[in-house]
């Protein structure tokens, strides 16, 4: 568990997406799983709406949402092939923990949903880097079930998926990617002339 805040900016720098193909056991247990989520919560929520909901997909249910996912391909596409099938069974199953982030605005609130939606995505942040506290690499990606009505729907019938957060032990080295130079991403505001 990480508890030096005086290395935080090396904390943050050593965080790394991995491939949950690659991930293997073991995964966060109940109990690191659920100071993983309860980290997650701990956003910007202008209005404490919540507008977010976290559904764990336990490993006795991976096999109804592979047969989920094999429904929406084939609703989606009539005649899918056997590899598109494959990487459905695949996204499925891969990784130990599986995680939904769902994005649920509350469309009758004076907060712009804009600002909702980026609560969403902050509760995505929270947990990967909760995950890296707690010692195990996360990914978190949304792929084509993320848009998927039939998908949607199974997890929350007014809501969106943020993304789907995948947990566990990296089962091979994780390798650092191309970084934007700091120039080209930071700046300083001049104000407008005139």
């Amino acid at each position: 568990m990480f508890n030096d805040l005086s290395s935080l900016p090396a904390f943050f720098a050593t965080r790394r997406s991995g491939k949950p193909r690659d991930m293997i056991a073991p995964g966060p247990d109940a109990a690191q799983l659920h100071r993983i989520l309860a980290a997650a919560t701990r956003v910007p929520d202008h209005g404490k709406l919540a507008p977010w909901r976290l559904v764990v997909i336990g490993p006795d249910k991976r096999d109804a949402f592979a047969a989920l996912l094999q429904r929406a391909l084939r609703e989606a596409k009539p005649d899918p092939s056997e590899r598109e099938i494959a990487a459905a069974e695949e996204f499925a199953r891969q990784a130990p923990v599986l995680v939904v982030a769902v994005s649920v605005p509350d469309v009758g609130s004076k907060i712009p949903l804009w600002e909702q939606e980026l609560s969403a995505g902050a509760v995505c942040m929270n947990l990967l880097n909760a995950a890296h506290a707690e010692g195990f690499v996360g990914s978190w990606l949304t792929d084509w079930p993320a848009f998927s009505d039939t998908v949607r729907v199974a997890f929350s019938p007014g809501g969106r998926i943020a993304g789907f957060l995948f947990l566990g032990t990296p089962g091979r080295e994780l390798q650092e990617r191309p970084r934007p130079e700091f120039a080209d991403v930071v700046s300083e505001w001049v104000p407008p002339a005139g």
